[in-house]
């Protein structure tokens, strides 16, 4: 319930803003994709679902994780996390389709930036540097939840959640960090 009552604060937030032209990858790194159009109508739950649907085995990382751990910080894009196997590229290619993605990105690298109705993101695989992090151990402790309208979403662990943000170091992800483990039971 966390990420559909963000999803609500994020439609109210941005209901009279007027598009900027600036897209999730022109985030600057104190703000956040929030201050960018990819804000604008941002409802994951689509490809949420589809990601689930197609049986693909996909980790939510970035903001979304934070806000299903209790993060309030709001945000405009959806990143994801997957182990870069063939099976679940295709898995991920059947799911962007069903979500309306028209454009599909090329799954073959570590990091491909993607857009479905309702969100854009990343997806990224452990391949993509970390800093001094491994993160393909982040898939297998990845927690899950039943979203009310019958669908599994998989997050990142929250101490896993924590260190990526301090492996990247950027100053939203060093303050996102900080909100988080004070959230640590």
């Amino acid at each position: 319930m966390r990420l559909r009552r963000a999803v609500q604060r994020i439609r109210n937030a941005t209901r009279e803003r007027a598009a900027t032209g600036r897209g999730p990858e022109e985030a600057d790194d104190v703000a956040g994709t929030f201050a960018t159009d990819g804000a604008l109508g941002f409802d994951p739950f689509l490809f949420l679902r589809a990601l689930d649907e197609a049986g693909s085995r996909a980790v939510v990382i970035g903001q979304v994780a934070g806000i299903m751990h209790g993060s309030t910080e709001l945000t405009g894009d959806l990143d994801l996390l997957w182990d870069g196997t063939p099976e679940q590229a295709r898995a991920l290619r059947d799911a962007l389709t069903v979500a309306g993605c028209t454009d599909l990105p090329d799954l073959d690298r570590s990091q491909a930036a993607y857009r479905v109705s309702g969100a854009g993101g990343d997806l990224c695989t452990p391949a993509l540097p970390w800093g001094d992090m491994d993160v393909a151990h982040c898939l297998a402790r990845a927690v899950s939840t039943r979203d009310p309208a019958g669908f599994t979403i998989r997050y990142a662990a929250l101490d896993d959640l924590i260190r990526m943000r301090r492996s990247l170091g950027r100053p939203k992800d060093r303050r996102r960090a900080d909100e988080l483990e004070r959230l640590h039971p």
